[in-house]
C-alpha cells in the first residue's frame, strides 16, 4: 500500500508540473497583448486620426444625451461639448478644498522636518505646496 501511495504522489507531482509548464507557455501570448492597442480594434499599429477620435467622442456624448433624456433631464449641446474637450484648460486647474491644502501643508512641513534631521536644506513650504497641487491637477 505504501508503494502505491508513493507512486500516486509522484504521478500527481509530475502531472502538476506538466500542467504548470503548459499553462505558462500557453498564456504568454495573451498576457503580452494586455495594454497594447485600442479597445476592440484588434490591430496594434492603428493610430486614431483626429476625425475618428472626434467621431468616437461624439458617439459617447450622444449616448450620454440619450441617457439624460431617459432620466427626464434636458439634453446638452453635443457640438459645444465636443469643441470644449479639445480646448486647453485655462487657469491653474480645478480649485482645491482648504482641507486638502492644509493636509498638503502638513505633509510638506513634516517632510521638511525629516530633511532638516537628515542634514538637508528645507524646502520653501508655499512653493512646494503649489508644486504638489499642480501635480494633482
Amino acid at each position: 500500500m505504501e508503494d502505491a501511495f508513493g507512486i500516486l504522489v509522484w504521478v500527481v507531482a509530475i502531472g502538476g508540473a506538466l500542467g504548470a509548464v503548459y499553462t505558462l507557455v500557453g498564456t504568454g501570448r495573451g498576457y503580452r497583448g494586455i495594454g497594447g492597442g485600442g479597445i476592440g480594434r484588434g490591430d496594434d499599429d492603428h493610430e486614431d486620426t483626429p476625425e475618428e477620435r472626434a467621431e468616437d467622442i461624439r458617439q459617447m456624448l450622444d449616448a450620454r444625451n440619450a441617457r439624460r433624456v431617459q432620466r427626464g433631464e434636458a439634453p446638452v449641446d453635443v457640438e459645444a461639448e465636443l469643441a470644449g474637450i479639445d480646448e486647453p484648460a485655462e487657469g491653474p486647474g480645478p480649485p482645491i478644498s482648504p482641507e486638502l491644502r492644509d493636509e498638503i501643508r502638513e505633509h510638506v512641513i513634516a517632510r521638511n522636518a525629516r530633511r532638516v534631521r537628515a542634514g538637508a536644506e528645507p524646502l520653501d513650504v508655499e512653493a512646494e505646496i503649489e508644486r504638489r497641487i499642480r501635480e494633482l491637477s
